[in-house]
């Protein structure tokens, strides 16, 4: 036991002694990486996947161990394609978070009093819209920039108010159907159509609306409101997966979250609008 302990002090001399500051780069790189695919992982529900590939690498150690020689050749050229086959089945969080590296900054030029105001009638219109029945998709831009990922409708290019949001989504408005965008703190255009969700394990119940704020979400980092005609509910979407049911305070406390801005109770409004 003594001997054991001394080599392995003595190996922690010599990797110490041996370390250039190039390897503490090198390790910081690696921690970086595997700190954002648990994120990812996290974040996107793959769990599954992860789990079914940590699977399959214990059957390919047992077959190796039980000279299961043709199960162990098909695990053999699965795993020697991995990293494509990862790059496949995580395209979209790979592109996304690539965009995220050269994306520009949120709400640039704007205040923090700017900020809140758009929060505040963002909240107020989803729930009168919510209130009256009226369905609504809104788009609020965050870093990477969604043009790529949507069929632009008709511009608007107008401050956020809740009058006018409320005016977009009225079932008489020639632009109700579709999405309203949110950028840089304006109502850049309306009646915009979202890409639908790829994901094929989504519940079969969801409507369209719901399919297509999670698609946008699954490409971007923006975050879609949404507003069900047929439950009144409001849910929002965001990094792929959907949160439904949310009355005006917990609306509001996921706005300012998105925003990075400081929630106070002392702001919070009623849950219905006159």
């Amino acid at each position: 036991m003594n001997q054991l302990l001394t080599q392995l002090i003595e190996n922690w001399r010599f990797i110490i002694d041996n370390l250039r500051w190039e390897d503490g780069v090198d390790l910081i790189l690696v921690w970086i990486l595997v700190y954002r695919v648990v994120l990812l992982v996290r974040k996107n529900g793959s769990m599954q996947i992860m789990s079914g590939l940590g699977f399959l690498g214990i059957l390919f150690i047992l077959s190796i161990r039980w000279e299961l020689f043709t199960f162990q050749w098909i695990l053999d050229k699965f795993f020697s394609h991995l990293f494509l086959i990862i790059v496949i089945l995580f395209q979209s969080e790979i592109r996304r978070t690539l965009a995220h590296i050269g994306s520009h900054p949120l709400f640039t030029g704007m205040t923090m009093i700017q900020e809140t105001h758009v929060i505040e009638e963002i909240a107020k219109a989803v729930m009168m819209l919510a209130q009256k029945g009226y369905g609504a998709l809104v788009v609020l831009e965050k870093e990477i920039s969604v043009d790529y990922h949507l069929e632009s409708g008709t511009d608007i290019d107008s401050l956020v108010t809740s009058a006018l949001l409320e005016s977009i989504f009225h079932p008489s408005s020639p632009v109700h159907d579709g999405a309203a965008l949110i950028r840089s703190g304006r109502i850049h255009s309306a009646s915009c159509v979202l890409p639908l969700s790829k994901n094929p394990v989504l519940d079969k119940n969801l409507g369209t609306r719901h399919r297509a704020a999670l698609g946008l979400t699954e490409e971007t980092d923006a975050l879609v409101v949404v507003v069900s005609e047929e439950t009144r509910f409001v849910g929002i979407a965001q990094g792929g997966h959907l949160t439904a049911n949310l009355d005006a305070v917990s609306l509001r406390k996921e706005l300012y979250e998105f925003y990075n801005l400081k929630y106070s109770k002392s702001e919070k409004v009623k849950t219905t609008y006159d």
